[in-house]
């Protein structure tokens, strides 16, 4: 949503994101979180809507001082002049809302969509955002015996982009603290299993080291490939690679794409369950399994057995604990992540070429993605989860429950 009106607005006031004081002339972007409703989900009562809303990343934010408007972060991170740490950066700078639309976020109903690129930015957007709850705090997810079911339209994403739904175990109020106050509401405490250096760790300017945590990569795809792959985490020594599944890469290529058996010219949806040993949320996690719907119809999974990953499968990811370290992850609570990105290392052929996808290697260039395929996005809706096997066939209530960190998928 674009605002004609803004105000800038204080570190120390970030908790209270409707207020803002006049820090000096300028005019700019209050922060205000698009509505994304998401469903829970029983067997005996159907799916309940909860109130719930997106938030992109910290990094995304302008931050500047409260006298001249200098900007208190480069190109390459923070401006230590300005901020040598913490408590001077509290006192000296202050942080923007951000226009979501401009920044390729919008929403509407149950839907999410997010552009690549953005007509406002010379640069693209690539946004990320999480799943905030009416509290103020991240929703934290705790699916060891659960499911999480949501329904997504890749058609406009080309070879080298990556439409994204994952879970992270980040801090639940996002590192707000005395000198963070704004925590989750302005989208702090980021982290991943691939371990990346940030300013901010954990919502604070002075501590040193990467941002590592467990991370469940429950979708990453495109039109032409798809894998979802776990990431557990020891400490800040994580299971980068992962060991996931990939249909094309299990020597199925005619599964995934256009016109295949998941015709992604179409809306698909698309059901990731979490089981146990002893079917409880107190149970180690044994088995990640997928299933794929469209048109109404449940499609054959494409490998004998179904499309699962186990926790006996994987030995690259032992030392690590393997599944029964990311159950315990679950345990804790992880945070919902969406995203769209490309890949100016790689261009995503870890995702979607040679053995992992039909695509050319240089095809998934961010240039060539910026000259040929200017409106790529990717669309979620319909996110709902709970027990097994109760996500698909309930009706989407339309009463409205808040939700918090206190209310868990347990």
């Amino acid at each position: 949503m674009a605002f004609k009106y803004a105000h800038k607005f204080s570190l120390a006031i970030l908790l209270l994101p409707h207020l803002s004081i006049a820090q000096g002339p300028d005019t700019l972007t209050p922060e205000y979180h698009p509505k994304l409703p998401i469903y829970k989900c029983t067997k005996a009562n159907g799916c309940l809507k909860q109130d719930t809303s997106v938030v992109l990343d910290w990094n995304t934010r302008p931050i500047h001082t409260t006298s001249t408007g200098e900007p208190c972060k480069t190109s390459i991170g923070v401006d230590r002049r300005i901020c040598p740490n913490q408590l001077t950066c509290f006192k000296q700078c202050v942080v923007e809302g951000l226009d979501y639309y401009a920044y390729g976020v919008s929403t509407s109903g149950d839907a999410l969509q997010l552009s690549q690129f953005s007509q406002q930015f010379q640069d693209a957007p690539s946004p990320r955002v999480y799943l905030l709850g009416a509290d103020g705090n991240y929703v934290l997810f705790k699916l060891k015996a659960q499911e999480i079911t949501f329904e997504v339209d890749v058609s406009q994403l080309p070879c080298g982009e990556n439409g994204a739904l994952y879970l992270a175990e980040m801090m639940a109020n996002g590192g707000k603290s005395t000198y963070n106050p704004g925590g989750a509401n302005y989208g702090g405490a980021y982290c991943d299993a691939q371990c990346p250096y940030q300013d901010w760790k954990n919502g604070n300017l002075d501590a040193a080291g990467p941002s590592c945590c467990s991370e469940m990569d429950i979708f990453e795809a495109n039109s032409q490939a798809v894998a979802f792959t776990p990431h557990p985490c020891a400490g800040n020594s994580c299971d980068k690679s992962g060991c996931g599944f990939n249909p094309y890469a299990a020597g199925h290529p005619n599964y995934w794409g256009p016109g295949k058996t998941v015709d992604t010219t179409k809306p698909i949806t698309v059901v990731t369950q979490f089981l146990t040993d002893d079917g409880s949320p107190n149970g180690e996690l044994t088995t990640i399994r997928r299933k794929y719907v469209q048109n109404g119809q449940e499609i054959a999974s494409a490998s004998v057995g179904g499309d699962v990953i186990q926790k006996d499968q994987c030995p690259s990811g032992e030392e690590y604990g393997g599944l029964v370290t990311l159950g315990k992850s679950f345990g804790r609570g992880m945070v919902l992540v969406f995203s769209i990105w490309n890949d100016p290392v790689e261009n995503m052929n870890w995702l979607d070429s040679g053995n992992n996808g039909p695509c050319d290697p240089s095809e998934g260039s961010p240039e060539n993605i910026r000259i040929n395929y200017p409106y790529a996005k990717v669309k979620f809706s319909k996110i709902r989860y709970g027990e097994i096997d109760s996500t698909l066939n309930n009706n989407l209530l339309t009463s409205t429950t808040r939700i918090s960190t206190t209310t868990t998928t347990s």
